[in-house]
């Protein structure tokens, strides 16, 4: 388990075989992978997009919920997936002779989702192969407002007896996830950006795959992210979907080879298994 920027995520993620990101203090995953058996317990999964190694355990977490009697899950999936994961799932019936219970929800840019406490999320495109999206998850907050900042604790109870409103809400992006996708979604996206935690895939590292190649597969390459050090305002960063090419001692000395020491300080690769 890991802690960044202060949130927990037990993740797998290995490119073209398996990712599962899940965020245990949002009781969510992000895509499901082969399903591994700790997201059983995630009731609510956003689905990026519908390549295997991202969808593949979709049937398989809901007949394992349904088989140890918790509530039916749910599923965000990007709308150009959406009558065809309904397909999928009723073939899936069809074949095991069970209900596979559980909620599709189609969605898509411009949508804002409740995923509960007080949380949100938001899909944004991510270019890709096929249609594929990323997810912001964003918490809303009260704080006191910036001119009541200089009052004392008492002129502050004075102003609330008298009716006076002393707090104002403001949304924090607590979470954005890329799914699969090319550098673009970086130059494009804001909440990427500035997302408390950026979980981007970085699938190719080194010139045994070189960039053209690596936007022809629609992934993200070292030398992209090392051209745009600056952008990234994240407090911490997740690295995911690294080739399965690269040993656990080849992306941790490539990486502090070449990443800025200012990103590279807030960059968490996640390792393969050894």
């Amino acid at each position: 388990m890991l802690k960044l920027a202060g949130i927990e995520v037990d993740a797998v993620s290995v490119g073209g075989l398996e990712t599962c990101i899940e965020l245990p203090g949002f009781d969510l995953a992000l895509d499901i992978g082969r399903c591994p058996m700790s997201a059983v317990k995630r009731p609510r999964v956003l689905f990026t997009h519908a390549h295997m190694d991202h969808m593949g355990g979709l049937a398989y977490h809901a007949a394992m919920r349904d088989l140890q009697g918790m509530r039916p899950p749910t599923y965000l999936v990007p709308r150009e997936n959406h009558a065809d994961v309904g397909a999928l799932l009723d073939a899936w019936r069809r074949l095991d002779r069970s209900s596979l219970p559980c909620t599709v929800v189609a969605c898509g840019p411009g949508d804002r989702v409740d995923i509960g406490g007080g949380r949100f999320a938001e899909p944004f495109r991510s270019p890709h192969r096929v249609p594929c999206q990323g997810y912001a998850l964003i918490s809303t907050r009260k704080k006191l407002k910036p001119e009541l900042l200089h009052l004392t604790p008492s002129e502050l109870q004075v102003r609330r007896a008298a009716g006076v409103e002393l707090s104002e809400t403001t949304e924090v992006v607590d979470v954005a996830f890329s799914g699969d996708s090319v550098i673009d979604v970086v130059d494009r996206e804001e909440k990427v950006r500035k997302a408390r935690l950026l979980i981007l895939e970085v699938t190719f590292l080194d010139d045994r795959v070189p960039v053209d190649k690596a936007r022809s597969k629609g992934h993200v390459h070292l030398d992209e992210v090392v051209a745009r050090a600056d952008l990234f305002e994240n407090e911490a960063l997740l690295f995911t979907h690294f080739s399965a090419r690269y040993r656990r001692d080849d992306i941790l000395r490539i990486l502090d080879a070449r990443l800025p020491p200012s990103l590279r300080a807030r960059v968490t690769p996640l390792l393969p298994a050894a």
